[in-house]
């Protein structure tokens, strides 16, 4: 049974970096050919998609977002990371750890989500 597990701060100040990482157990994220992404929700609003690094390590961004995200990976402790930079309160959103089959449209596996507040 694949499981994710999203963990970091619930609350950031405006203009600070956003960090979060999700772990995973049941696979390995090196497996061929699955990708692994970051996917948030905003209160009120659909989900956006905002990233992916895939197992080979390369990675892929919403093009919206780019210039202020980065997701890493750690294979030693099978677990990958989010970075968002300069937050805003519109930055305010459950986000979610999935996997994706990389030949799929869809994330087969979720983590359970967290809330990441950005408030001074």
């Amino acid at each position: 049974q694949v499981q994710l597990q999203e963990s970091g701060p619930g609350l950031v100040k405006p203009s600070q970096t956003l960090s979060l990482t999700c772990t995973v157990s049941g696979a390995s994220i090196t497996t061929s050919f699955y990708g692994w992404g970051w996917i948030r929700q905003p209160p009120g609003k659909g989900t956006e998609w905002m990233g992916v690094i895939t197992y080979d390590g390369s990675t892929y961004y919403s093009p919206s977002l780019e210039s202020r995200t980065s997701i890493s990976s750690d294979t030693s402790k099978n677990q990958f990371s989010l970075h968002l930079s300069a937050v805003t309160p519109e930055d305010t959103a459950v986000y979610y750890c999935a996997r994706i089959p990389l030949l799929s449209a869809w994330y087969d596996y979720w983590g359970q989500g967290t809330q990441v507040t950005v408030s001074s």
